[in-house]
């Protein structure tokens, strides 16, 4: 337990940022696992609008620190060569 003031402070605002951060982490994991899902069902229109929305949650989300930006750009990067793999064929 902290026991000086500046570290019960930190401690009060690691929790408050640790909660808007889980809210944010959790709506990017269900946009890349749509996204993920859509290109498995082989509809090319409908997953790429399930991408679009992914990469634009990543993005966010790494601007923002909740997930490094290379971990994000390294998903993005992913789930767009599963879809241009899916729309060649």
């Amino acid at each position: 337990m902290a026991n000086h003031p500046s570290a019960q402070k930190r401690n009060r605002q690691r929790i408050r940022r640790a909660e808007r951060n889980k809210g944010v982490r959790s709506s990017v994991r269900s946009a890349v696992k749509k996204a993920r899902e859509a290109i498995a069902t082989g509809n090319a229109a409908g997953a790429k609008n399930e991408v679009r929305a992914a990469v634009r949650a990543l993005a966010r989300a790494a601007s923002k620190g909740v997930v490094h930006f290379k971990a994000a750009a390294r998903t993005t990067s992913r789930i767009e060569a599963a879809l241009n793999k899916l729309a060649r064929g």
